[in-house]
């Protein structure tokens, strides 16, 4: 196959969670760029509907659906209101997610911010590959792609103690391997993305932060923080037919963070 038709994704469907701001944004817009049509959900309509827009605009088909991915059910809904619109699912992204709600060490930390944080990051993960699995296997093909994060590799309190995050992450990061042996023979690939510090709005504005900014920008080798379009190349090649013969990695996008 000639190189460039390997990151074609005509024809192909995507759902993305958490794709109404940052990152879910940019894989909403790499997949339809590159051909794909795209269910974009989130809890947030408002901007789930900028996401859907920019898909629509880029020529693509779209479907923009609310979902809490906390909830069972809305996520099993939104999976199956995908393959009723769409008629198949071939890349599925794992990205809704909330940063710690409380840094802070783990004898001072509330049980509630742990409980919400696990929810969203580890459980919602779960519902998500769940029911993108049970589309995937009907079809012996796919591709799931899970976003972790540095943090699932490395502690982080050398920046901030942030434990629930880095228990959730670090779970999706071994779900992650789990799975792509689970589904191994069954042509479907699953692999995560690890990004380190993105400008995003996850951290709650702390990346308006100046103080925050310098002490990330200094912990990066490259001495910057990414621009969120810059996982679109890492994400296209997730899931794409460049990495069929890839599954179970952990792709790390952290400006050399994980070398040191």
């Amino acid at each position: 196959m000639n190189v460039m038709k390997m990151f074609d994704l005509s024809g192909k469907v995507a759902v993305i969670t958490g794709a109404g701001n940052g990152l879910g944004y940019q894989f909403a817009e790499a997949m339809a760029e590159a051909g794909a049509d795209v269910v974009c959900a989130d809890i947030d309509m408002v901007n789930n509907e900028v996401t859907a827009a920019r898909v629509e605009a880029l020529g693509r088909k779209v479907l923009a659906v609310k979902c809490d991915v906390t909830r069972e059910a809305d996520v099993a809904s939104l999976f199956q209101s995908a393959e009723k619109a769409f008629g198949h699912v071939d890349i599925a992204f794992a990205n809704a997610g909330i940063a710690d709600l409380a840094p802070q060490p783990l004898h001072d930390y509330p049980t509630d911010n742990w409980n919400a944080v696990i929810a969203v990051n580890l459980q919602g993960v779960f519902y998500t590959d769940r029911e993108a699995l049970k589309i995937m296997v009907r079809q012996k093909s796919g591709k799931l792609i899970n976003v972790a994060s540095m943090w699932g590799l490395a502690g982080a309190s050398s920046v901030a103690p942030i434990p629930a995050y880095n228990a959730a992450k670090g779970a999706v990061v071994n779900l992650t391997r789990e799975l792509a042996l689970e589904y191994a023979t069954q042509n479907i690939q699953v692999n995560a993305i690890c990004p380190g510090f993105f400008r995003t709005k996850l951290a709650a504005g702390a990346y308006d932060d100046p103080e925050f900014v310098a002490a990330i920008t200094a912990f990066t080798p490259m001495g910057r923080v990414a621009d969120a379009s810059e996982i679109k190349g890492t994400a296209l090649y997730l899931a794409s037919n460049a990495s069929s013969f890839t599954t179970g990695l952990l792709l790390v996008t952290d400006g050399g963070c994980m070398a040191k």
